[in-house]
C-alpha cells in the first residue's frame, strides 16, 4: 500500500538538531540573565525605598523634635519680654531659632518636598511643611522684631515718667508690632487654608491646634498694634488732645460695665498728660432737650440715653455711649472739644495697681477724710482691696452722695498720679492693660475718623454692629433696673447651647443664670442708697435687671423663658442683629435661669460670645459651648 504525501514523517538531521539545542541554551542564559537584572534591580528599588523611608523618618523625627523644643521656650520669652528682660529674651531667641531653622531645613529638603506630591499621603507631609516654615518665620519676623535690635519694642518707653510719655519710643514700637501682627496674620491664614479632612490625626490636630494659638496671638497683636499708632495722635504728638474719661461703676450694672457715676479729662499734648478736670454724673443733671441719639437705640434703652449721663451706656455699643457722653460734657462745659472717650472698670483699676503697687489716698474735704478715718475704709487702696472698697464699703461707710463722688474722685486722681508718675514696671503696665482690653473693662473712641478706624478693628471700641460684629456675634448684656447698687451682690453665668432645626438651620439657645447672693435681711443690714429703699418700685433687697440679648445678624429671634416658663419679651432690632429684652426680679438668695432662642443662624463660624463685664471673672461668666457641629 502506497502513503499519501502528508502522511510522510520527515526525520530532522543532526544539524538542525544541534541547532536546535544552542537556541534552547541561548534561550535559558537569556532569560536566567534577564531574571538576575530584575532580582537586582528590586533590590536596588528595595535599598532606596528603605533608604528613603529612613530618611524621611529621620527628618520627621528632627522636626518634631525641634518644634517640641521651640514650643517649650515660647511661655519663657513671652514672660521674658513682659517683664523686660532684654538680654535673656535674646538669649532663648537664639534657641528658637535654632530650632525653627532645623525644622525648616529638614521640612523642605527634596526628598520631604517630594514625597509631599504622593496622592493622598502627600498632604501630611506639606501639612507639617507650613507648620514649619511658619514656626521659623514667626520667630525671625515676628518675635525677633520685639526682641533685640534697633527696630525692638522699648517697653520702659511706653511708661510715663513725671507725667510725660516718649512719644519717639512710642512710635518706634509702633513699626515692630505691626510687623510681628503681618506675619502672625499671614502665618494664621497659610496654615487655616490647609484642608485637614485628609490628613492623619497625628498631624492634623497639632496643626489645628497651632492654628488656632496663632488666631489668639493675632487678635492680641492686632490690639497691640493698633495702640501704638493711635497713641500717639492722642497724646498730642498732632497737637493739644482733651479725652474724657468714664470711670463705670459695676455696683449699679450697665450694658458697657456700669454706671459712669465718676467722671475725669484727661489732657495730652506732645505727650505730657495732665488732669485738668473732675466731676460726676449727678452734676451734669438732666439733659432737656435731650442729646441726639440713635433711634433705633432710643427704641431699645429708652430716651434716658439723651437724657442723663449715668444712662449713656444703656447700650452695649461703646460708640454711641462715647459720642452721647462727650457731647453732654460739651454742652455742659462750653468750649471745651472732647476730642475722644476712655472708659474702665474698678477690675481694671486692680490691674493698674498690680503693676504700679498701692496707692496712698488724700482728701481734700477735711469731712471726707475724717469719714475715711473713723470708719475703717482704706486709705491705701490695693489691686486686693479696690474693687470692695469701691462697690460696696464706701456705700456703708458714707452715706452722703456728694462725699461718695468726693471719694471717688481722689481715687481717679491718686491712681493718676500714681499711672503718670512712672511707679511700677511699663511691661507690667502693658500687660495690665492689654487684660483689661481682652476682658471687656477698658474701651475707646475717638472724635477723629482714621483714628477711630483704628480703634474699631479691636475689642477696645466695643461697636456691636457692622463688619467689626460680623459672624455668628452673640451678646449677653446686663442694665440694672433696681435703680441701686445692688449689683455688687448678683453672680451670672452666660452660656451658649447649638442646635439644628428642621430645615436644617442652626438655631442657639442664650442661657442667662443669675443669682442675688445678698444677705437675706439685706432690707436691714444694707444702707438705702445701696438697696434703693424701695423708691423704684423695687422691693429692697430685691435686685431687678433688665437681660438685653443679642442675635447674630439676619437671625431671627424666636421665644424667651424664665425658668422654663415662657416670659414676657421685648423684641427689636439693631442694625440687622435682632435684640431681646427680658426683665428679672430676685430676692435674695434666689437665681433664675433665663432662655432665650435665636434660630436662622446662617453663619457657620464657631460663635462668639460677648458679655457685660462685671466683679467676676470673665472665665467664671463665659461657660464652654453646648451641641454639636454644623447642620447638614
Amino acid at each position: 500500500m502506497t502513503q499519501s504525501a502528508s502522511e510522510t514523517t520527515v526525520e530532522p538531521s543532526d544539524a538542525q538538531r544541534m541547532a536546535h539545542r544552542k537556541r534552547t541554551k541561548l534561550g535559558a542564559r537569556v532569560k536566567r540573565r534577564i531574571a538576575g537584572r530584575i532580582i537586582v534591580a528590586a533590590a536596588v528599588l528595595l535599598l532606596v525605598a528603605c533608604g528613603y523611608a529612613a530618611w524621611l523618618m529621620f527628618r520627621a523625627d528632627q522636626i518634631k523634635t525641634s518644634l517640641e523644643s521651640a514650643l517649650v521656650l515660647l511661655p519663657t520669652i513671652q514672660e521674658q519680654l513682659m517683664s523686660g528682660e532684654g538680654e535673656a529674651a535674646r538669649q532663648t531667641l537664639t534657641e528658637l531659632q535654632k530650632h525653627t531653622s532645623v525644622a525648616r531645613v529638614a521640612a523642605t529638603d527634596p526628598v520631604w518636598r517630594g514625597a509631599s506630591l504622593v496622592p493622598v499621603a502627600g498632604g501630611n507631609f506639606s501639612a507639617v511643611t507650613e507648620v514649619a516654615v511658619s514656626a521659623d518665620d514667626i520667630v525671625n519676623l515676628a518675635i525677633g522684631p520685639l526682641v533685640g535690635g534697633a527696630s525692638s519694642v522699648d517697653w520702659s518707653g511706653l511708661m510715663p515718667t513725671e507725667g510725660k510719655i516718649d512719644l519717639a519710643a512710642l512710635q518706634q514700637s509702633s513699626a515692630s508690632l505691626s510687623s510681628a501682627r503681618n506675619t502672625v496674620q499671614l502665618s494664621y491664614d497659610r496654615l487655616s487654608a490647609v484642608d485637614t479632612s485628609e490628613l492623619l490625626p497625628e498631624v492634623s490636630q497639632p496643626l489645628e491646634q497651632v492654628t488656632a494659638a496663632l488666631d489668639t496671638a493675632s487678635d492680641a497683636l492686632d490690639g497691640a498694634s493698633a495702640a501704638a499708632e493711635v497713641l500717639p495722635p492722642m497724646l498730642g504728638a498732632e497737637g493739644p488732645r482733651n479725652h474724657l474719661l468714664l470711670i463705670q461703676n459695676s455696683a449699679e450694672v450697665r450694658a458697657t460695665g456700669g454706671i459712669p457715676g465718676a467722671l475725669a479729662v484727661i489732657h495730652t499734648d506732645d505727650g505730657e498728660i495732665e488732669l485738668t478736670a473732675q466731676g460726676s454724673a449727678s452734676e451734669l443733671g438732666r439733659f432737656d432737650p435731650t442729646v441726639v441719639v440713635d433711634p433705633a437705640q432710643i427704641e431699645i434703652y429708652s430716651t434716658r440715653m439723651g437724657r442723663f449721663m449715668q444712662s449713656v451706656n444703656l447700650t452695649p455699643d461703646f460708640p454711641t455711649a462715647a459720642q452721647t457722653a462727650a457731647k453732654m460734657w460739651e454742652q455742659h462745659h462750653k468750649g471745651l472739644a472732647i476730642d475722644g472717650v476712655l472708659a474702665l472698670d474698678p477690675l481694671a483699676l486692680a490691674n493698674i495697681l498690680k503693676a504700679t503697687g498701692p496707692v496712698e489716698l488724700r482728701f481734700q474735704e477735711p469731712e471726707v477724710g475724717d469719714l475715711v478715718a473713723s470708719s475703717g475704709l482704706p486709705t491705701s487702696l490695693t489691686a486686693e482691696n479696690v474693687v470692695p472698697t469701691l462697690l460696696s464699703d464706701v456705700y456703708a461707710a458714707i452715706e452722703e452722695p456728694s462725699l461718695q463722688d468726693a471719694y471717688f474722685a481722689a481715687v481717679a486722681a491718686q491712681v493718676f498720679e500714681a499711672l503718670t508718675s512712672g511707679d511700677g514696671e511699663s511691661a507690667g503696665l502693658v500687660q495690665s492693660l492689654i487684660k483689661s482690653a481682652d476682658e471687656g473693662r477698658l474701651y475707646a473712641w475717638s472724635a477723629h475718623s482714621n483714628e477711630q478706624a483704628i480703634i474699631a478693628s479691636t475689642g477696645m471700641a466695643g461697636k456691636v454692629t457692622g463688619a467689626e460684629a460680623g459672624g455668628a456675634t452673640f451678646g449677653a448684656y446686663f442694665n440694672d433696673g433696681t435703680g441701686a447698687k445692688m449689683d455688687f451682690y448678683v453672680r451670672r453665668t452666660v452660656q451658649l447651647k447649638r442646635s439644628c432645626t428642621e430645615d436644617g438651620y442652626l438655631q442657639y439657645t442664650l442661657m442667662i443664670t443669675l443669682t442675688n447672693t445678698a444677705p437675706l435681711d439685706a432690707a436691714e443690714l444694707l444702707p438705702d442708697y445701696v438697696t434703693g429703699g424701695g423708691d423704684f418700685g423695687v422691693p429692697p433687697g430685691t435686685v431687678q435687671t433688665n437681660v438685653v440679648g443679642y442675635g447674630p445678624d439676619q437671625s431671627q429671634l424666636q421665644t424667651a423663658r424664665v425658668n422654663g416658663e415662657p416670659a414676657p419679651i421685648g423684641s427689636y432690632r439693631h442694625g440687622d442683629r435682632p435684640v431681646a429684652v427680658v426683665t428679672t426680679r430676685l430676692p435674695p438668695a434666689q437665681s433664675a435661669t433665663v432662655e432665650v432662642d435665636f434660630s436662622n443662624v446662617v453663619q457657620t463660624s464657631d460663635p462668639v460670645l460677648d458679655v457685660t463685664p462685671t466683679i467676676q471673672p470673665i472665665d467664671d461668666v463665659v461657660l464652654p459651648l453646648q451641641g454639636g457641629a454644623a447642620c447638614s
